[in-house]
């Protein structure tokens, strides 16, 4: 990949699509990870008001301190950029005593989605007050293939400058944009739960691995309705060991968060009611 061309098109994108919308600029959520530091880099690049938001809740301290200098960097290398440090600890764990629910596997899992939730709303609010367009920060293995995202939280955006790149892409791009070694090395985490989990630990493969197995299902034209065995078909086509593992795994996770990545179905009535 041309990171320097891959670079100069993003950016023309989102500031001609920012134009189109009547809008001033962009409104960026920035947790210490590469996606984040990468969306924020390239809509500061457009030279429009950015409004960059680093959002705790019960954040580990150096997904912070990742964040903020990040952010300082880019409000000082760009004078429409403007950094903002939005605390909302107190919010969640006052939204979190008011439910009345049990204590459940199911319940964590609804309250780590609460936090991305409650980023979103705020994110749109100063979205709102400043004529902003929220960007997304998912790239092209979280949101198309094995949909890795919260439903109406980071999944809530108005525009996505880097779902076509695949992680390792990511990474280049943030390589030639300057983004601090730190956040490079950073190991990835969607930093929704307090027990330092990362992405490779909830997804049990990483980004590497899926990236291959998502390359597999294009070139062998898979789908969910290609198949109701997706080891078996795949290892007729070769697959074997981890690599087949790792496709039952991307398979796996693609079919049961389809409802993420497919437009709200919609109940056609009948003209004839």
């Amino acid at each position: 990949m041309n990171a320097a061309a891959v670079t100069l098109q993003i950016v023309d994108w989102l500031r001609t699509y920012a134009d189109a919308a009547r809008a001033r600029g962009f409104a960026v959520g920035v947790s210490g990870g590469i996606d984040s530091a990468v969306t924020a880099a390239l809509c500061a690049a457009t030279g429009l008001e950015v409004h960059l938001l680093e959002m705790p809740i019960h954040q580990a301290p150096n997904q912070v301190s990742r964040a903020q200098e990040w952010m300082r960097l880019l409000a000082q290398r760009h004078a429409a950029v403007s950094a903002r440090r939005v605390d909302l600890t107190a919010v969640f764990d006052a939204q979190a005593a008011a439910l009345d629910l049990s204590e459940s596997a199911q319940l964590n899992l609804a309250l780590a989605n609460t936090r991305a939730r409650l980023r979103m709303a705020t994110l749109y609010a100063v979205a709102q007050n400043h004529g902003l367009l929220v960007a997304g920060t998912g790239n092209k293995i979280e949101d198309f293939g094995v949909g890795f995202f919260t439903k109406y939280g980071d999944g809530g955006v108005d525009l996505s400058p880097i779902a076509d790149l695949y992680k390792s892409q990511v990474y280049e791009l943030g390589r030639h944009l300057g983004v601090p070694q730190s956040i490079l090395d950073a190991p990835p985490t969607d930093g929704l739960w307090s027990d330092g989990r990362t992405d490779e630990d909830q997804l049990g493969a990483t980004y590497a691995e899926l990236e291959s197995a998502m390359e597999f299902a294009h070139l062998h034209h898979w789908s969910p309705e290609s198949t109701n065995d997706d080891r078996r078909w795949a290892d007729d086509l070769g697959l074997t060991d981890r690599p087949l593992e790792v496709f039952t795994i991307f398979a796996r996770f693609h079919r049961a968060n389809l409802h993420k990545m497919r437009p709200i179905p919609v109940c056609a009535v009948s003209a004839s009611n």
